[in-house]
């Protein structure tokens, strides 16, 4: 299924008075303000994010599942799914394969697929949390980490794998995320562990063209609750710097412990230039994996006025590589992710509207009361009619939630697909 130009622009047509009269107020506000809302719509527009090709199903968990109709049983459908995303919110124009979920069959083929959705693929992800079928070793262990040598090898060439499949698809990025670790005390060798993890990943890191960038990912428990292998933003970066200067943390706003200071992260690494990739989510207890903004907006806001300081002010770190990583078991997916990919460009529409002079002033005042006046204002300002504008100027639906609705597509693609269908690799 796709969305013609013609259908959205006919849907847009109905609310243009509204958005205009809307849009003008806000944009008087911003001028007095000292902004150029043009150039905010400009930024927002661009604001690109990547979605995972494994959140185009429910997701579930380990309790059980409970599929959608009409689920993306290829990864033809899941690249058309983005591609209706993208049509809808103008914000989703690239896409990330999971492997060995997502190899694709014919390269060109898929290359073209997504030519023709406007889609690029931003970084490939490996997997080394399930055994590999026909694999002469198991990860059940570890797998960079293992005692197991033979596990090692096989972790590091199927990492490198990836990294081949990922040059055939134009992407120039490797994410790593290791579910490796021990559930009791004594059961792990730490130091051991850590070099074994260390060692395997300057072998894949050697093996990645020169273009190419390493993202370590980091989480404290999961599957493993007694120890993580890389529990934490210090051992990425830790790892990263053992590797190389293409090698980058990865922070995933669920991979923490409650109440850490996200914000806090994301400066320092900013500041090392180590920040290298972003997976969107939120969460009440821990990786609950929910729509990004339905829990903590304030918290998400305030990560974002440091991302937006850091891209300002550190042209020593490469701008992140944006993702959304949720987790579907009730939802519609891809209403969730209209609705996560609009929180997303509101937190950094707001984060674009804090007064950095008068912050920073603030600060060197030692104002506290003032500086937090500062970043709530800029929270407490309704810029749904900016990004409403940067939909518009893109050729995208004013309202994508609404407009997904009313062009029923999840009943198109369950007449398309049946009701049975359900997503690859889950």
């Amino acid at each position: 299924m796709r969305i013609s130009q013609d259908q959205i622009a006919a849907l847009n047509a109905v609310k243009l008075e509204e958005q205009a009269a809307a849009y003008t107020h806000l944009a008087g506000q911003l001028e007095r303000e000292g902004f150029d809302p043009g150039q905010l719509v400009r930024k927002v527009r661009e604001f690109q994010v990547a979605v995972p090709s494994w959140a185009l199903g429910a997701g579930g968990t380990r309790f059980g599942r409970f599929s959608q109709p009409g689920e993306p049983g290829s990864l033809e459908h899941k690249m058309e799914d983005v591609g209706l995303l993208h049509s809808l919110s103008g914000a989703a124009g690239a896409i990330s394969l999971h492997i060995p979920w997502d190899i694709p069959q014919d390269f060109a083929a898929i290359r073209q697929l997504a030519a023709s959705l406007g889609l690029v693929f931003d970084a490939v992800n490996s997997n080394t949390f399930q055994d590999p079928k026909g694999g002469r070793a198991s990860y059940r262990y570890g797998s960079l980490s293992a005692t197991d040598a033979a596990a090692r090898r096989q972790a590091v060439e199927h990492n490198i794998e990836v990294i081949r499949i990922g040059e055939k698809l134009g992407s120039k990025s490797l994410t790593v995320w290791l579910a490796d670790g021990a559930n009791f005390p004594g059961q792990t060798n730490f130091q051991q562990a850590l070099a074994h993890t260390t060692e395997s990943l300057q072998e894949v890191y050697a093996a990645m063209p020169e273009a190419w960038k390493l993202f370590i990912e980091y989480k404290p428990y999961e599957p493993n609750f007694y120890s993580t292998v890389i529990p934490d933003w210090g051992t990425s970066l830790m790892l990263a710097e053992a590797c190389g200067p293409r090698a980058y943390t990865l922070v995933d706003l669920g991979h923490h412990l409650p109440n850490t200071n996200i914000e806090q992260i994301v400066a320092t690494l900013m500041w090392k230039g180590r920040l290298g990739g972003f997976h969107f989510n939120d969460s009440k207890y821990g990786d609950d994996d929910l729509t990004v903004g339905s829990i903590k907006p304030y918290a998400l806001f305030l990560i974002f006025s440091e991302l937006v300081y850091g891209l300002m002010n550190n042209p020593q770190n490469p701008v992140p590589a944006w993702m959304i990583d949720a987790s579907h078991n009730i939802k519609d997916p891809l209403e969730d992710l209209l609705q996560s990919l609009e929180a997303i460009r509101e937190a950094y529409a707001k984060a674009l509207l804090v007064d950095r002079r008068a912050l920073a002033a603030a600060q060197q005042a030692h104002d506290p009361a003032g500086c937090q006046e500062l970043l709530q204002h800029a929270f407490r300002t309704d810029v749904r009619p900016l990004l409403r504008q940067a939909r518009l100027e893109a050729g995208a639906a004013l309202r994508p939630l609404e407009t997904y609705r009313i062009l029923e597509v999840r009943r198109e693609l369950t007449r398309e697909r049946g009701a049975g269908s359900v997503a690859t690799g889950l």
